[in-house]
């Protein structure tokens, strides 16, 4: 019977790569909207166009790296579904961050941000693993890369070892080894 470290360790691992891509994107975010910034544009518009530029970003690095997915035209369409409450919690903490307590401009989406971090994380995970309650076990019996409602399954669940040539797939046929009783 595994212990309780080694159930919690895929989703640590997960936490700890979103919190990764997560620097990096806020990195690539931040930087755009300086830029923005400094061409003379609004401050909210180029907030605006900084975070759909980051936003795309991020849906490569989490589907690639945090949740170890194919990146699909349906997640894709749906990424920005998960992120609409990231935009909402960051707008408005913007906005009162500077218009309401005269914090700086350059600094607010970065403070506002950090009240977004839960909600992004669980919302994301959702859409991408969709159909997945443990992205480290496949489901019983499943086949090759199946379709759950339109979304692809998981690379880093591959649920046959029909595919040996995606890359994930050796790491989770071992996390797989390590996680069964």
């Amino acid at each position: 019977m595994p212990t309780t470290v080694q159930r919690l360790r895929p989703q640590l691992a997960q936490i700890v790569r979103f919190a990764l891509v997560g620097g990096v994107n806020t990195g690539t975010f931040y930087v755009g909207y300086r830029l923005l910034l400094h061409t003379g544009m609004p401050y909210f518009i180029a907030y605006t166009l900084a975070f759909i530029i980051s936003m795309v970003g991020s849906f490569f690095m989490n589907t690639y790296f945090t949740y170890r997915t194919r990146p699909t035209w349906r997640k894709f369409l749906f990424f920005p579904l998960t992120n609409l409450t990231n935009y909402v919690v960051t707008s408005v903490g913007t906005l009162v961050l500077v218009n309401g307590l005269g914090l700086d401009k350059r600094y607010a989406p970065l403070l506002a941000a950090v009240a977004a971090i839960p909600f992004t994380y669980l919302l994301s995970k959702r859409i991408l693993l969709r159909g997945h309650t443990d992205p480290a076990t496949p489901a019983e019996g499943a086949g090759p890369p199946a379709t759950v409602a339109g979304a692809t399954a998981s690379a880093a669940a591959p649920s046959a070892p029909s595919a040996p040539s995606s890359p994930s797939a050796p790491s989770a046929a071992k996390t797989r080894a390590s996680t069964q009783p």
